[in-house]
């Protein structure tokens, strides 16, 4: 929100500086973002100046050129090559000297002392759109002859200097989106703090009726999207350019100036907080005003000349036949002020927030005038704003007010009644700061005090204030207004002992997983929520169908339309930002939350529990391992790099990988992977090479490994598992190996499975140290060589024991998968 410092002091009397000021509204809850020094015009017009054309000839190497002698006013004349066609001796212009700096939008450019086919020009002569003062370039400013030769060019159009406050506006204070309301909470800081100060606005005196010569009637079919509308009619307006003082006040706040009737409309909306809307009045067919929704599907024009398609939910403002304007948010084509207005029709309306909100969101749209309705406007200044208007329009535009106001307002809205118990205010502050200071602040912040007794106050809350509605909200607004800095801090502490509970364990473990991560090489990254819907819609991922992606009804982009199923799309985003800039050894981790949508669960009566929210720990692992070492040769990274870190992170949190059920993962975002389930079939984890036809989505031309581990899942597991401490054996283990000849289809994971169910009690690890496919072995084999760790904690295994064990192995897998020993 912008705010003008001259303008917020014609509203409130005040002596503070600029800088002062806004240290005051930041105090307040108002949090001044910049404060800047404007003028009216960008640059304030410095280093031009009034001259006197004295000679103009043409330049020899040009056929547009002229060569001018230009008084500025000093003992030499100056200079000057100009290629305006009306340039002429005797001419009073505005010339830009020597050093000047001039804007066209946010480009500048100084003009220095340059040579023009071989000429040499010491300035430059002016066109309006050049300075700013104008949008003409028809040719350089032309000057009356009573216009002085060298003043200051800042002097001559009267350019004025203002500070501009701008302030970040949380939500819930939609009443200080406006001038006027920013002047309402710095009165009651300054009231306060002991200033001399008064509120103040212009009153409604100047404002009567004409005549009933336009008379329009209002009718309010939807009485929940709108709780108040009032109109009046201005006959005989003159549309032209506004005056200079409203087209600076509206410049100094960055809005455009496009004529008195809409300007008019813009001033007091910045000046009171009050949006409105000007219909030229042949529009209004029937002289009727109805305030409806429009059936579902109905086209629309927009003023911006987009063509919508209005929702059941839209609420519109109509004349007798179709609708005029998308109420609260945006004008239709042809409904506005143009030079051929002679009639307008002025509204202004409290909508209800809720209603504005959902319609720009659906459309897309955000103005000035929804950014305030959907924040809550002041319902009592409705008729104030349209009054202030249409004074506005009889002084500026010579119209006149053709019918009394229609003001239609059913049901009017009353501000909330407050109960406010000293000893509770106190309380909640921290301190006793007094009765009559309480009472003081409530009525700087204009809540009237219905009731007073020794024990407290019963107070009515304005209704602009809708963001005040219990004791405790309004205990909010006077300390901010008493100041946070005033309450001392107490030597006395209090505290509570609290017990770690289960988000408190995981908190801990995703603590140290990171930092363990981190400690082999890693780099955490933090990626977006929201993603691409082209990155499930149109393939077959087995895993993250379209079907059950969260979807975001009027995403900001496509690029953000809905939430994440996986935590891998955004990963591989990051791999290849840094790929492309000649990093390409990459190891990164993200811990994070992905969203699905189950429509098999949908219930009319809990729609949540369609959508489901969990927490997952991604691991994303390119390049080489190792890199330019003297010590070692250059390594690629291996899934089975990725695989030893998962292992480690299931160790770590205290969940015995051995116990676990490792099976060939059925999603196909991996040309080969893993699937890590508990007994119950629960997967706690995914591993594995990321398929050809996902990295050809990114563009990645290297090897991708990754591992999705769901870590609420996980966490669930370490509360079953119990952890018990026994002795080291003293008794020394026993390694035996096999070389196993095998269908290329068998895994690994087959054998430590089958390996686990044969010998439960004395088997510790099993260990893959060779892979051989190839020459010497026949078509569609491979052989595994496979070492077997068995030890007996009670005592020494003996060659019986142990070749016994090892029988039952060898039958096992030779029986269920036809394995045979080489």
């Amino acid at each position: 929100m912008n705010i003008s410092y001259k303008w917020l002091k014609e509203y409130v009397d005040f002596t503070l500086t600029p800088q002062e000021t806004a240290d005051a509204l930041t105090s307040i809850g108002l949090e001044v973002d910049a404060l800047e020094e404007v003028q009216t015009i960008k640059g304030g017009l410095k280093g031009l100046f009034v001259g006197q054309v004295l000679s103009c000839e043409a330049h020899p190497n040009s056929d547009h050129l002229h060569i001018t002698q230009v008084d500025l006013g000093r003992d030499v004349p100056s200079q000057i090559v100009c290629g305006a066609a009306n340039v002429a001796a005797g001419q009073k212009v505005i010339v830009a000297d020597l050093g000047c700096v001039l804007y066209d939008g946010d480009e500048s450019f100084t003009i220095k002392k340059s040579k023009l086919r071989g000429v040499e020009s010491m300035g430059m002569i002016c066109a309006e759109d050049e300075i700013g003062v104008g949008s003409s370039h028809d040719g350089i400013i032309v000057l009356p002859d009573d216009a002085v030769v060298g003043t200051p060019a800042a002097e001559y159009y009267h350019v004025e200097s203002d500070w501009l406050i701008e302030i970040d506006i949380t939500a819930n204070r939609g009443d200080a989106l406006s001038h006027y309301g920013v002047a309402r909470d710095l009165y009651a800081w300054l009231k306060q703090n002991g200033y001399k100060t008064r509120l103040h606005r212009p009153d409604c005196e100047a404002f009567s009726v004409d005549n009933e010569s336009l008379p329009i009637a209002v009718e309010i079919e939807n009485r929940e999207a709108c709780k108040r509308y009032a109109c009046v009619s201005i006959s005989n307006c003159d549309i032209k350019e506004s005056p200079e003082w409203l087209q600076n006040k509206l410049r100094t706040v960055g809005l455009r100036p496009i004529n008195n009737i809409v300007d008019i409309t813009n001033y007091v909306m910045m000046a009171y907080g009050q949006p409105m809307h000007c219909f030229d009045a042949d529009m209004v067919e029937g002289h009727q005003i109805v305030v409806r929704t429009e059936p579902q599907g109905t086209p629309f024009v927009t003023l911006d000349g987009e063509e919508r398609t209005l929702d059941e939910h839209d609420l519109c403002i109509c004349n007798a036949r179709e609708p005029m304007c998308i109420a609260g948010v945006l004008g239709g084509k042809g409904s506005g002020t143009y030079a051929t207005t002679h009639s307008v029709v002025l509204e202004a309306a409290y909508f209800h927030p809720t209603w504005i909100r959902k319609t720009a969101r659906r459309h897309g749209l955000s103005t000035d005038a929804s950014y305030r309705f959907e924040r809550g406007i002041n319902p009592d200044d409705v008729v104030y704003a349209l009054k202030q208007a249409a004074i506005l329009c009889k002084e500026l535009t010579g119209g006149q007010v053709s019918m009394s106001i229609n003001d239609v307002y059913p049901s009017p809205i009353e501000g909330s009644r407050v109960s406010l118990s000293y000893d509770y205010v106190h309380r909640l502050i921290g301190k006793e700061i007094g009765a009559d200071t309480i009472k003081r602040i409530a009525e700087g912040l204009e809540m009237r005090v219905l009731s007073e007794n020794e024990e407290g106050l019963e107070l009515l809350v304005p209704a602009y204030r809708s963001d005040v509605q219990r004791p405790c909200d309004v205990v909010e607004d006077m300390l901010r207004i008493y100041g946070y800095n005033n309450v001392e801090i107490s030597n006395h502490l209090s505290s509570a002992l609290v017990i770690a509970g289960e988000e408190d364990e995981s908190h801990h473990l995703r603590n140290l997983i990171a930092e363990q991560l981190v400690g082999n090489g890693f780099y955490e990254i933090l990626n977006n929520s929201l993603t691409k819907l082209s990155y499930y819609a149109g393939h077959e991922w087995t895993a993250y169908p379209e079907a059950r992606t969260v979807k975001i009804i009027n995403p900001l982009s496509t690029d953000l339309g809905v939430m994440r199923q996986t935590m891998l799309f955004g990963g591989l985003e990051s791999l290849v930002r840094n790929i492309n800039r000649k990093n390409s050894n990459l190891r990164f981790f993200e811990f994070g939350n992905v969203y699905q949508y189950t429509k098999e669960k949908w219930e009319s009566d809990h729609p949540d529990k369609a959508y489901s929210q969990d927490l997952h720990l991604s691991l994303w692992l390119t390049g080489k391992q190792v890199e330019g070492s003297w010590l070692q040769a250059n390594a690629y990274s291996s899934v089975f790099e990725l695989k030893a870190y998962l292992h480690n992170i299931f160790v770590r949190v205290g969940v015995p990988v051995e116990k676990l059920s490792i099976t060939v993962s059925e999603n196909n975002i991996f040309s080969a992977g893993l699937t890590y389930s508990t007994r119950n079939g629960k997967v706690l984890a995914e591993i594995g090479v990321l398929s050809s036809a996902v990295c050809k989505e990114f563009s990645i031309g290297q090897a991708v490994y990754y591992a999705d581990v769901d870590w609420e899942a996980l966490m669930r597991e370490v509360r079953k598992q119990k952890v018990e401490y026994q002795e080291i054996s003293k008794y020394p283990a026993v390694s035996r190996d096999l070389a196993l000849l095998l269908d290329k289809d068998v895994s690994f994971a087959q054998i430590v499975q089958i390996a686990k169910q044969t010998e439960k009690k004395l088997l510790q690890r099993v260990e893959l140290f060779d892979v051989y496919e190839g020459k010497n072995l026949p078509e569609g084999k491979k052989s595994y060589a496979v070492n077997f760790i068995l030890q007996d904690a009670e005592k020494t295994l003996n060659d019986k024991a142990i070749d016994a064990i090892m029988q039952k192995l060898i039958k096992q897998l030779t029986t269920q998968l036809g394995a045979e020993l080489r």
